[in-house]
């Protein structure tokens, strides 16, 4: 009955301007069945509007940037919404759990002496083929060695935007470009990886995150922590 009975026409344009009486959507069901859609409609409404708010400032300030993607961090209970929200508002969704890519994180990497290239290849024999690893970098050197190792992606992690982090990247992207050589003399094997930034985006310092080889820029705060929408349901009368 509910199923037949639903209808949701949306009140929005391309480029919309909000205001405090804004119309967003209209629905048509039976009171009785909408009551309980509620509070689990209205909870996730903020996280597309944020994500698409910064999908918008990285397009202002480059026509070509890095994928904007969230984190694994979601609130408790409400990770596919959370997720959902995060592919409405254009932005990539990232890891949906722990399956769905091997993280190494530094606690992984202490549990294997501090060895990074250990803690890579005993993740690459566990997972098989078909499941990408990767690696939570603090520092370039760090970086240099996972990739290496064979990570499919190196996380820069809470590296500040500026200078240092261009160099990082640039230097990356330059070693593992082929032909160049190593300390001990031998050609660099060419590699194929993608560079993920992490840590400390916000709205204000978007713009220093935007470095040329960067391939994914990754914040919890698109779907974590958002600024409430003062946004509500009401009858019709």
């Amino acid at each position: 009955m509910f199923r037949n009975s639903y209808k949701v026409s949306s009140r929005l344009t391309n480029c919309p301007s909000y205001t405090n009486q804004t119309v967003t959507i209209q629905s048509h069901p039976p009171f009785s069945s909408l009551l309980p859609f509620r509070s689990p409609s209205l909870t996730p409404t903020p996280s597309p509007i944020r994500t698409s708010t910064l999908l918008s400032l990285l397009r202002t300030h480059s026509p070509n940037p890095p994928t904007l993607a969230g984190t694994r961090k979601t609130t408790p209970g409400f990770r596919l919404p959370e997720k959902y929200a995060l592919s409405v508002g254009g932005a990539d969704p990232h890891r949906h759990d722990l399956s769905s890519m091997t993280m190494l994180k530094d606690n992984h990497i202490w549990a294997c002496n501090n060895d990074i290239t250990r803690a890579v290849r005993t993740a690459k024999a566990a997972g098989g083929f078909s499941v990408k690893v990767e690696v939570e970098c603090r520092s370039e050197a760090e970086a240099i060695e996972a990739v290496r190792a064979g990570a499919d992606v190196v996380m820069l992690d809470n590296f500040e935007p500026g200078k240092r982090l261009e160099g990082v990247v640039d230097r990356l992207r330059m070693v593992f470009g082929g032909g160049c050589k190593r300390e001990d003399g031998e050609v660099e094997e060419k590699r194929e990886f993608l560079i993920e930034i992490s840590g400390g985006l916000t709205e204000e310092n978007v713009e220093g995150y935007l470095v040329a080889g960067v391939d994914v820029i990754s914040t919890s705060s698109i779907h974590q922590g958002v600024k409430h929408v003062d946004f509500s349901l009401k009858v019709v009368h």
